[in-house]
């Protein structure tokens, strides 16, 4: 079967009808069609242990954020999703559900500068021992499990790099030392790659990105293939408390209602961008896994859909050169984070990844990372000539 994302298959939603219906039924009090912010703490008992719906108190579930959390489930492929105050409180979460003081985990050797934070200055003191892989050579990652390893923690794309990871050889290796393998599937959303298919055991989301798609929310998730990991990753969740509010999940969902058509514009756009920055004399090299001569497009597009938003590139000029340029655009916005519907623009060794500055995960001190938007494409290629000029 190809675990590629289908637009839908003979008895089954295709993924757009998944996106506005899954977990979004009509109010069944007022027919509402959007699905109600229940912005409340606790709920009416019929009686002592009487629940309406199993809801008693809004850390443990609220009906808007179920509703968020049955359609990610949908998206995904999974068994059980779960909805969080940040992607990062989604890993935390996730970690400390799976692993035990004394564990051993394998990350990217290019992963996201929170992510590894969270591992190497918070984890790490809690007992938890790392190793940074590169993710994309899969004997690499064979020759680094340990008997004590329980968890290989993959990005694909990664952050800044685009590196592809082999989910289902990764899956092989993780399982075959009964580890678990959790993909980040945050770059490439449930749209383009459903890592659940391929034999991940968990993927987990910043649904600040693509998912709620506007800028406007930030909120994280996990979705599991396995209804006995969701449940004891559920109880951490209750126990922690990093739980979406209903308003957050409520933004996410709505988000999640156009992901498709969004992220097929992102996609047109980011390849145009691609096409000009590949031959602009500026540019030294284009990371992005849609082109040929990326050293992993052939998985790319074999586990893809299609490449995604997200492009990086290094400037010929060096650093200052690079700083300059993330300075000088003006459709695309200098800020931080990603997958929004306007078009962003970072450096990423002084901006997201300055927590990994001077560790082995430090990136090029001349990489630009840009999140292409939806706005017209003419506009951002001129906005970047004039940038690069």
């Amino acid at each position: 079967m190809d675990p590629r994302p289908t637009a839908g298959a003979s008895g089954h939603p295709g993924f757009n009808t998944r996106a506005i219906h899954a977990g979004q039924e009509p109010d069944s009090l007022t027919g509402s069609v959007a699905v109600p912010i229940y912005q409340t703490s606790t709920y009416k008992q019929d009686g002592v242990g009487g629940l309406r719906g199993g809801y008693e108190y809004s850390r443990s579930a609220n009906p808007t954020r179920t509703a968020l959390e049955e359609c990610l489930a949908a998206l995904e492929g999974g068994a059980r999703g779960l909805a969080f105050a940040s992607g990062l409180a989604a890993e935390d979460t996730l970690f400390r559900a799976i692993c035990v003081p004394g564990d051993h985990v394998l990350l990217p050797d290019d992963a996201y500068g929170g992510t590894f934070r969270l591992v190497a200055r918070v984890l790490a003191r809690w007992g938890l021992e790392y190793t940074p892989v590169a993710m994309h050579e899969p004997a690499a990652v064979a020759a680094a499990m340990r008997p004590n390893t329980k968890l290989v923690w993959v990005e694909t794309p990664t952050n800044p790099l685009l590196n592809i990871a082999d989910v289902a050889a990764l899956a092989e290796i993780a399982h075959a030392q009964q580890a678990k393998l959790v993909v980040d599937n945050t770059f490439a959303s449930p749209y383009l790659q459903q890592p659940l298919a391929l034999g991940a055991d968990a993927v987990v989301h910043s649904t600040t990105k693509y998912l709620g798609g506007h800028s406007d929310v930030v909120g994280g998730a996990v979705i599991t293939a396995d209804p006995e990991l969701g449940g004891e990753i559920a109880f951490h969740q209750n126990a922690m408390g990093a739980i979406s509010g209903p308003f957050d999940a409520w933004l996410v969902l709505r988000g999640i209602k156009t992901l498709g058509v969004r992220m097929d514009r992102h996609c047109d756009n980011a390849e145009r961008i691609v096409e000009f920055l590949s031959s602009h004399p500026a540019v030294s090299r284009v990371l992005y896994p849609g082109l040929t001569s990326h050293p992993n497009h052939s998985v790319a597009k074999g586990q893809m859909r299609r490449f995604g938003g997200m492009i990086s590139f290094r400037h010929r000029g060096g650093e200052e050169a690079a700083l300059k340029v993330c300075g000088l655009t003006s459709v695309f916005t200098l800020g931080e984070s990603l997958g929004g519907v306007e078009s962003l623009i970072e450096h990423p060794g002084r901006m997201t990844h300055a927590s990994v500055a001077g560790s082995p995960l430090e990136v090029p001190a001349d990489l630009i990372r840009l999140s292409v938007g939806i706005e017209d494409i003419a506009d951002l290629i001129a906005d970047l000539t004039t940038a690069l000029a």
